[in-house]
């Protein structure tokens, strides 16, 4: 089954203690969408620039990515620059430009509306609301969010809690929503407000799934070096909802195996900057990987 994927395109401007690279390809739709392409068909919803590289629509199709909803506005992309520090848990933005995403407005070919999974990637409320307006009863719907929209559009953010399968979020953004401490208890509340499952990313710590069959606890896979983790999240997310699409059987049975393939393809995005290690990513050397996270994570 094919993956929606709608959230955000940009260039990533990103600064290291021992290197610097300006105007990566990055943004959440991209990463999640190169992640999820490894296992299912995708299509791309989101906006560009005129001023987008093409080479970085060439690595789209490489993927092939559906780009019959990427939008291009005359202007300039969203452009992100961030600065890490040794202990890469630690970062700093130091310029956002919305450029033509300050317009975005996601609407969807209509054969993107029956898409069975959809991936909300880290956008604004209100604009997952306009894309859950128009699907025609998805088989699986995923939410990403970050602390941001819970400052600035809870309300819509809790509307849209009521609509969707599952809830992506860190543990501090867990926290924040339902300023519990406890994440266990974080993840029982946010059930409450409407999502079946509750993944809480813990980044190098791996995520807790919440669910009816109970927690799950999903490793990271453990690196020696990591060069850039800026949209780890992302691919994370992506990874687990391609996997999912591939699986035959239901969600719930399959959602524990995904998570460890979306921690593998993850752990692959950490080794480059931007994606380009994910763009050089094979199947094969995923399939490795998470033979060897299994392996790791078994009793």
């Amino acid at each position: 089954m094919s993956v929606l994927v709608v959230g955000s395109t940009a260039l990533d401007s990103i600064k290291t203690p021992k290197r610097e690279n300006p105007r990566l390809l990055g943004g959440s739709a991209s990463h999640a969408a190169v992640a999820a392409s490894f296992f299912a068909p995708v299509k791309l919803v989101g906006i560009v620039g005129d001023d987008f590289p093409r080479r970085y629509v060439a690595l789209y199709r490489r993927h092939g990515l559906n780009l019959d909803g990427l939008q291009i506005a005359a202007g300039k992309t969203f452009h992100w620059s961030g600065e890490y520090e040794v202990n890469m848990n630690n970062r700093r933005t130091l310029a956002t430009e919305l450029g033509v995403f300050e317009t975005f407005q996601p609407d969807l070919p209509p054969a993107h509306c029956d898409t069975p999974f959809v991936l909300l990637a880290n956008i604004a409320p209100a604009l997952q609301h306009h894309v859950l307006d128009q699907m025609r009863r998805p088989k699986f719907v995923v939410a990403d969010t970050m602390d941001l929209w819970l400052n600035i559009a809870l309300d819509d953010l809790l509307r849209l809690l009521k609509r969707v399968d599952a809830l992506v979020l860190n543990d501090s953004e867990a926290r924040h929503l339902t300023k519990e401490d406890n994440v266990v208890v974080a993840a029982k509340q946010i059930h409450r407000l409407g999502p079946k499952f509750v993944i809480v990313k813990k980044g190098e710590h791996g995520a807790i799934l919440s669910g009816p069959g109970g927690f799950f606890l999903c490793p990271a896979f453990p690196l020696t070096k990591v060069v850039d983790p800026t949209g780890a999240g992302d691919s994370f997310v992506g990874g687990l909802i391609g996997w999912l699409a591939s699986a035959r059987g239901g969600v719930e049975a399959n959602l524990r195996r995904a998570m460890l393939y979306g921690s593998v393809v993850a752990s692959f995005c950490c080794e480059g900057f931007g994606l380009t290690r994910t763009d050089k990513l094979t199947r094969p050397q995923i399939e490795q990987r998470a033979t060897e996270l299994r392996r790791m994570a078994s009793v």
